[in-house]
């Protein structure tokens, strides 16, 4: 299959998240996720469509599309099968194809290909893909293949279960975002426990991501046409919404009762209905609440244990940052990515996020760098008006941390580590021997 060499000059934002990020109007047609980096291509069919009424965002690696799958409902997607220049085995979009279809076993996808490309594309569809397209095509022929595809799924997009809120409503199916063998286990365990009517305790530390989870466990369950019911168990008051739960009851910190309440929640729970328990560890439970909520118990890992996953999430909080604030999606520098990959993050995935949309939100110069996500150490209290400034010594810190980041990422090969951070050899070895590394 030839793969078609995409155009120079593609902006920055677009390889760092996602463009064409204007709200979409459900009334007015098809919303169709196109992934492919050819920008000839997806100026092609974005016009396409566009006449035909329908809407058209462009992802233009595999790391995009799942960022805009996690922020919007797509009635099809058009997926290309390669993605690095000479690559023509339909490999990346087999892996793309396959995280997808496990993901939403209904999405609409028509896989594109070249002419020569037959045989790929007819795994594509036994391997999930709705349909193919060969290029070139002519448009019309394209539009009734999406359409087509469209309308074979096995259910409407109006009634695919979503997660949380009205809002979540809106903007699409939440996702587990991340490639790392950690979250490429949970998700797989996910997928397995949720069809089950099996009771599960989802631990981890706060701001990891337990309640996506939580809400991806139950939209991959029999109950998932119903909205999940939520009790705080520390709020007394909540309680009572134990009686009205008619599918999945999700459980938040039930090991912070003391011994008697929690024999008072293990009476209350109804035993047809289906538990999931969001706690910070499991000690705290008593031995008969844990054998009731945890048939299975699942460990959301920490952010520092997920390796390059951190500046994947940076990436696409970035974008949602942009989207928010009406920025365009600043690139990270160099530096900005050693310390997103090395710091350990207070508040875990919750405390990149804002440290994220703070920098996109302050940005001045179209990128985002270590300075904008470094934490600032001040004193506690303000100097007198005429005292010089406290010194801000995060710098120093931050220079260490991207050091041991870039250092570990190059498996230390200094050459390559010095290349990132943008210095010498000397310079670089001049650094490591006053940081002691």
């Amino acid at each position: 299959m030839t793969k078609q060499d995409p155009l120079e000059g593609t902006s920055s934002a677009a390889g760092q998240g996602v463009r064409d990020r204007t709200p979409h109007d459900a009334s007015s047609g098809h919303r169709i996720l196109l992934v492919d980096d050819n920008r000839q291509i997806a100026q092609a069919v974005t016009l396409a469509f566009d006449c035909a009424g329908h809407r058209v965002d462009t992802a233009v690696a595999p790391p995009e599309a799942f960022s805009l799958l996690a922020q919007h409902r797509y009635d099809a997607i058009l997926l290309d099968l390669n993605f690095t220049q000479g690559q023509t085995s339909g490999e990346e979009g087999f892996a793309c194809l396959a995280r997808i279809v496990a993901d939403d076993p209904t999405a609409a996808i028509v896989v594109i290909t070249a002419h020569s490309g037959i045989r790929i594309a007819v795994a594509a569809m036994q391997a999930g893909a709705s349909d193919f397209v060969m290029k070139p095509w002519r448009n019309a022929d394209l539009i009734a293949r999406v359409d087509a595809a469209i309308g074979k799924r096995r259910r409407p997009v109006a009634t695919i279960p979503v997660l949380g809120s009205s809002t979540d409503r809106a903007s699409g199916l939440h996702r587990l975002l991340g490639d790392s063998p950690a979250m490429t286990g949970l998700r797989d365990l996910i997928r397995r426990v949720a069809p089950s009517p099996a009771s599960v305790i989802v631990r981890g530390a706060s701001g990891s991501g337990r309640s996506l989870v939580a809400a991806a466990l139950h939209d991959g369950s029999p109950h998932a046409d119903r909205d999940a019911v939520t009790v705080d168990v520390r709020d007394a008051a909540a309680w009572e919404r134990i009686d009205a739960v008619g599918g999945t009851l999700i459980l938040r910190h039930p090991e912070r009762l003391d011994d008697i309440q929690q024999a008072r929640l293990l009476d209350r729970l109804p035993a047809t209905v289906r538990t999931v328990a969001i706690v910070d560890d499991t000690a705290g439970l008593s031995p008969r609440l844990r054998a009731r909520l945890g048939t299975v118990e699942l460990t959301v890992p920490r952010l520092i244990e997920r390796q390059a996953d951190a500046l994947l999430l940076a990436r696409h909080f970035a974008a949602l940052a942009a989207t928010r604030h009406g920025r365009a999606v600043p690139p990270f520098t160099a530096s900005a990515e050693a310390l997103i990959l090395a710091r350990h993050w207070p508040d875990e995935v919750r405390g990149l996020a804002q440290a994220i949309e703070r920098a996109v939100l302050l940005d001045q110069d179209g990128v985002v760098d270590a300075a904008a996500l470094a934490p600032r150490l001040v004193e506690a209290v303000s100097p007198a008006a005429n005292a010089t400034p406290p010194l801000d010594v995060s710098l120093e810190q931050s220079e260490r941390v991207m050091i041991e980041a870039a250092l570990r990422h190059h498996h230390h090969n200094v050459s390559h580590a010095a290349a990132a951070l943008g210095l010498s050899r000397q310079a670089l070895y001049r650094r490591m021997t006053r940081h002691g590394l």
